[in-house]
């Protein structure tokens, strides 16, 4: 009994119940039937691939997890599973695997059935906690750095960003939230002035980038940088001797050092040094100031942090990877040991017009307003109002960049003509919508308690969940609420791969295509069901179990929403 109630507590999650699945289909054999090294020989297949859990409406009337036939013939004769194993798969238990209620071998293969009643108990009264952080707590300091914030050597400006260049720092941001809640120590680079416009327009989109005092200068890093630089080992010998100061220092010695052309052999630096997967025709690389300059604020960044290890990854366009992996190169060159990885961000593309990021953020902006003012008519004034509209622009342009693949193309309609719609599944403004219906639900439910309809929400340890039949239910928590934990920790795990060279991989679009695709069953489900029902007391165990769950997905859309930085809408 003390195991099973251990059990309980451990937060169900998707990968252990597949892995103790694969586990016990497999047993702890080294050989299955038709294995060895003879001619005709079985492939046995990989433990992940043995299970795959189902995902779409249709599927999950029948089936929760499912071992396709073709895996099963690779085990078994015929696919037949022997009753001892499926005894096994069907009792089992452990840690963080959902309860299982019955399987069956049919055409498709072993399909699997959750205990539908305790999952929702053990998510919805055991507390939510647990489901809305990443499931481990991380290590180390990741640095993000991007280079379309950096002067080169003109400081950036709203009016000459572009939104590919914005595309990068909205990532930036995205990827700091993601990784603070993994517990790593997170910085940015550049340092930006703080009385500057694009620190101004950034703030705007909800971005709180770092800055400094407008008078700030990091002069006394950039001089001993250069000379470094100028006695490293990877200097091409020859170059720039004539030209050095005799007495000045700071900014003016390292422009006319750079006047006389310093070079640096990077391929010699990224072949000795080990860095893989760089750019084999970067060769030799003339320093100039604003390298100079950006190599001192990575070095900036990094001064404080001791004892931990230091990923500094660059967040950078498509258009400026070659540039970027110079930098990199150039700053192992001068010294510095930490591992640097490359986000690469594919460019932006808006047929028929030219946009600067300025321009989009006042087109998108005036959208808003427009589409606001038709739906709510008289009411848009005012500072709420300004609020509002101001966090479905950010929201708006946030999942307009970031919903595709970091390494693809985006391409969007900026037709003045057009317009941003506050119905159908847009991206942002649908997601914060359904957010704030989840909370006028809530409020309504306040309202009718206040008035004596309804009681206060009882503990779920009270409630039968076995009221929960709707199809939509079992979607909302098995495809949203059980696996988000999970989706949290890919961006530290991706962090973690070796090997992969200079370039990482992360799947940043994730969060975004989530709070889409929740938003959606979400919609449905509440479009089709009445969750507030008569104030009978022969209806209230239904309804505060559908109070528990919605009260769950509120607390899930505020937790996803803010590794966005996207505060939610809390009415509309």
């Amino acid at each position: 009994m003390a195991m099973e109630n251990t059990e309980e507590l451990s937060p169900l999650r998707i990968t252990a119940t597949v892995r103790a699945l694969s586990s016990a289909l497999r047993g702890k054999r080294e050989h299955v039937h038709g294995s060895g090294r003879g001619k005709g020989d079985r492939t046995f297949p990989e433990p992940e691939k043995l299970w795959f859990k189902e995902s779409s409406a249709k599927n999950l009337r029948n089936r929760d997890f499912l071992s396709p036939s073709t895996m099963l013939n690779t085990l078994y004769a015929d696919g037949q599973v022997p009753p001892a194993v499926m005894s096994r798969v069907l009792s089992l238990r452990g840690s963080g695997v959902l309860p299982v209620a019955g399987g069956e071998v049919m055409g498709e293969g072993l399909r699997l059935r959750v205990d539908r009643v305790a999952a929702f108990r053990a998510v919805l009264a055991g507390g939510i906690t647990e489901y809305l952080k990443p499931s481990g707590q991380r290590e180390g300091c990741v640095v993000l750095n991007c280079p379309a914030l950096h002067p080169k050597p003109n400081p950036p400006a709203p009016d000459t960003l572009s939104l590919g260049q914005l595309r990068t720092v909205l990532l930036a941001d995205h990827m700091g939230a993601m990784l603070r809640r993994q517990g790593f120590e997170v910085s940015f680079c550049p340092t930006l002035p703080e009385d500057s416009d694009v620190a101004a327009f950034l703030r705007a989109l909800g971005i709180d980038w770092p800055t400094a005092r407008a008078n700030w200068t990091n002069d006394e890093r950039e001089e001993r940088i250069q000379k470094v630089l100028e006695s490293s080992p990877y200097r091409e010998r020859g170059t720039g001797s004539g030209r050095r100061s005799s007495g000045g220092g700071g900014r003016k010695a390292v422009e006319e050092e750079n006047e006389g052309g310093l070079r640096i052999n990077l391929k010699q630096v990224f072949q000795e040094e080990g860095m893989l997967g760089y750019d084999p025709t970067l060769g030799t690389c003339k320093v100039h100031r604003d390298s100079v300059s950006h190599l001192a604020q990575l070095d900036l960044s990094t001064a404080d942090i001791t004892g931990t290890m230091v990923t500094v990854l660059h967040v950078t366009s498509c258009q400026d990877e070659f540039r970027q992996q110079q930098i990199a190169v150039l700053w192992r060159a001068s010294g510095a040991a930490h591992s640097q990885r490359h986000l690469v961000c594919g460019p932006v593309k808006t047929p028929g017009s030219h946009l600067t990021a300025a321009q989009y953020l006042q087109l998108r902006k005036g959208q808003m307003k427009e589409a606001s003012e038709m739906k709510y008519g008289d009411k848009v004034e005012g500072q709420t109002w300004d609020d509002i509209i101001k966090v479905m622009t950010s929201a708006t342009i946030r999942f307009e960049l970031l919903s595709t693949v970091h390494t693809s193309p985006v391409t969007l309609d900026v037709q003045r003509e057009g317009g941003v719609s506050t119905k159908g599944p847009r991206g942002g403004v649908f997601v914060m919508y359904n957010c704030a219906r989840l909370h006028t639900l809530f409020d309504s439910y306040e309202r009718g308690v206040e008035k004596g309809l309804y009681p206060e929400i009882p503990d779920g340890s009270q409630l039968d969940f076995s009221a929960l039949k709707e199809e939509g239910e079992w979607l909302l928590l098995f495809n949203y609420l059980i696996p988000f934990s999970e989706l949290l920790d890919q961006s530290g795990q991706a962090l973690d791969c070796e090997g992969g060279g200079a370039r990482v991989n992360i799947k940043t679009e994730q969060i975004c295509k989530f709070l889409v695709s929740l938003s959606k069953d979400f919609s449905s489900y509440y479009n089709r069901v009445h969750v507030l029902g008569e104030p009978l007391p022969h209806l209230f165990n239904q309804m505060f179990c559908r109070l528990h769950l919605l009260r769950a997905l509120r607390e899930l859309y505020h937790s996803a929403l803010e590794t966005l930085n996207l505060p939610p809408i809390r009415q509309l």
